[in-house]
């Protein structure tokens, strides 16, 4: 049995209780009121400032363009491009390759690979003439079995190292002179037998520096004047 102050004393306790979490309860309701009176009050002030702005924004001019420049045959592009081309000789794959002494027309293969460029010469014998050095070789001629005989005081002397043989190759370089199209010019070569390649001379970089551009597109650009000087003549 319980008695009856005890049970007076519990109820009393849970009316408390209960006063006190409709306090709470009331408390709470009033937060959230506070709490969405004050957000429906910012986000209609960000709505109202959005809208000021959206009314006073006025879209900047679109700035001028200028027309597309039609380029002509003589403005500054076709000139720029002129002017690289200007005193230079433009050669294709393949060009007719005169040499001098003694007058022969070859086919010349066009090599920006080469560093040197390259004549096919056979019997290569060097000689001492008045002190100095000297080699004599023999030159094929063209669309022929017999060769012309040379002699030339030797330049200087490389060493060639290529892929398919293992030891260098020394070879003997030479001062020739030689027509490409209506250019002129005394150029190193490399002496080699040439007699396995396609071509009597190889036309490298040496010769290709600031005085040719290869068009690859093309064989034959140049054209050799008519009629060929010979060794003793300038023009």
């Amino acid at each position: 049995m319980v008695e009856k102050s005890t049970v007076s004393g519990l109820e009393r306790s849970i009316d408390a209780q209960a006063a006190a979490i409709n306090t709470l309860d009331r408390r709470t309701d009033d937060g959230f009121e506070t709490v969405n009176r004050l957000t429906e009050t910012r986000t209609q002030s960000i709505l109202d400032a959005i809208s000021a702005q959206a009314e006073e924004f006025t879209c900047p001019p679109s700035p001028s363009q200028p027309a597309c420049e039609i380029r002509s045959p003589n403005n500054s592009s076709s000139k720029g491009r002129s002017d690289r081309l200007k005193g230079k000789v433009v050669v294709g794959e393949l060009e007719n390759f005169y040499l001098v002494s003694p007058g022969i027309v070859h086919v010349a293969r066009v090599d920006s690979g080469a560093e040197t460029s390259s004549l096919d010469a056979r019997d290569i014998t060097r000689f001492e003439r008045d002190g100095t050095n000297w080699v004599r070789f023999n030159v094929p001629l063209p669309d022929s079995d017999e060769f012309v005989t040379l002699e030339s005081e030797i330049s200087r002397r490389v060493k060639i190292i290529q892929a398919s043989a293992d030891e260098a190759e020394r070879r003997v370089v030479v001062e020739l002179q030689f027509m490409m199209g209506d250019h002129r010019q005394q150029a190193e070569f490399t002496l080699t037998n040439r007699g396995h390649l396609s071509h009597t001379v190889l036309v490298g970089r040496n010769i290709l520096r600031d005085v040719m551009l290869i068009d690859v597109g093309k064989e034959f650009a140049t054209e050799l004047p008519s009629p060929l000087p010979n060794q003793d003549s300038d023009e």
